[in-house]
This record gives structure tokens, C-alpha cells and sequence, in this order.
């Protein structure tokens, strides 16, 4: 009996969600540039020549790859960009939850953080335009607030940068510190927090009420 267009399409799917699986749990130790084709194919229990029904090559799953890690890290994003008032309740459910994400997708914190500084220059492309693409959202979100309506464009990316910056600073402290050691995650956790209190103090008092602000950018 033949397979219909939908059978196919989801038995194509399951096939190349393996080879990211395989490909995630295999850069675990080691780095992109290192993997082979053939070890990704073996990894994931599939033929070699099925691989290029799905990608181009290794690089092309790592773009892949980067855009399926981002999609698990957007709640954890969310939380970053909800940080509005700096309140201590929003800042403790914001690292919370920065370390749940962690915890729950660890293959993913560590092939971004890896691979962001790593030796594939289109998968560290990837990873830039991402990150970018999550510092205008948090723009976005920001520009509005009362509090920050003398803030010029170029204030708002760098509070932006900030937030995303130590979002990521935070995953990597934490992966660093291994998946049981309660203490040094306590470590970890409660730094995030006073570094989040100290951005907060710090919006209050930027820019230099001194200074005239700079009118914004009409967004088109």
C-alpha cells in the first residue's frame, strides 16, 4: 500500500530530527568543526546517502541546529525581556528561570555557547543574527516604558545587549558548574541576581539627566 503525502512528510521529519538529535548528542564532546558526516549518520541509526535528503552537508545541520537551539531558548529570552521594573520577585523568577532552561536543555546551552566563538563561520553568523534578532525584540519592548522614554536608540541597544549578554553569561556559568553541584549553581544563580539588581539601579540614574536627549529614530 502506497504512503500517503502526510505519512511521508512526517517519516521525512522524524529522519531529520534524528540526524539533529544524533548530531547534538555527539557535540556534547567535541566541537562542529570536527564532526564527520559518517559519524552523524551511524550516531542516528541512518544510511549516509539519506543524510543529503535533508542537508547540504555538516555546516548546513549546524545552521539547522542553531535555529532549533534558539527556538528552546525563547522562553528564556521571554523571561529576560519581562525584567522590566527590576522588582526583586520579577528578577528571582527571571534567573529562575534561566536556570530551569539550562537544566532541561543542556545540549543546546552548550552547542551555542561553543560554537558562538567557534571555528564554522556560518554557524557563528547564524548565531549573531539570532541574538540580534532577540536584542531588537527586547528594543522593542523597552522603547515604550515611561522610564525609558529619554533614552536615545543607541542607550536602548546597549540596555538590550546587556540583558541578552548576561542572559548568556548566566548559561554558560551554569553549565560550567555541572548538572550536580547545588552549591556552586547557588553561586552562579545568586551573582545573576545582583548583577540584574545592578543594571536595574543603573537605568534609573542613565542617561546624564544633564545631557539633552537625542531625539529616536522613527521606526518605519
Amino acid at each position: 500500500m502506497a504512503h500517503t503525502p502526510g505519512i511521508r512528510a512526517a517519516r521525512k521529519q522524524q529522519t531529520r530530527q534524528a540526524l539533529l538529535d544524533a548530531a547534538l548528542r555527539l557535540l556534547e564532546q567535541q566541537s562542529l568543526s570536527s564532526l564527520g558526516l559518517r559519524e552523524v549518520t551511524r550516531e542516528a541509526g541512518i544510511a549516509p546517502a539519506a543524510f543529503y535528503r535533508h542537508f547540504l552537508d555538516v555546516v548546513h545541520l549546524g545552521v539547522a541546529l542553531v535555529h532549533e537551539s534558539f527556538g528552546s531558548l525563547h522562553a528564556m529570552i521571554g523571561a529576560v525581556r519581562t525584567e522590566a521594573a527590576g522588582s526583586d520577585e520579577v528578577i528571582d523568577r527571571t534567573v529562575d528561570v534561566i536556570a530551569t532552561h539550562v537544566r532541561e536543555r543542556r545540549g543546546h546551552f552548550q552547542f551555542i555557547a561553543r560554537e558562538r566563538h567557534g571555528g564554522v563561520a556560518p554557524v557563528r553568523a547564524a548565531i549573531a543574527e539570532e541574538l540580534d534578532a532577540f536584542t531588537r525584540d527586547l528594543v522593542g519592548d523597552l522603547a515604550p516604558l515611561p522610564e525609558l522614554s529619554e533614552w536615545n536608540d543607541d542607550d536602548l541597544r546597549m540596555l538590550g545587549e546587556l540583558y541578552v549578554n548576561l542572559a548568556l553569561l548566566t548559561a554558560s556559568a551554569l553549565l560550567d558548574a555541572g548538572p550536580d553541584d547545588a552549591a556552586a549553581e547557588r553561586r552562579v544563580t545568586e551573582t545573576a541576581r545582583r548583577q540584574l539588581s545592578l543594571i536595574a539601579a543603573g537605568r534609573r540614574h542613565w542617561p546624564d539627566p544633564t545631557r539633552p536627549p537625542r531625539p529616536r529614530r522613527e521606526t518605519p
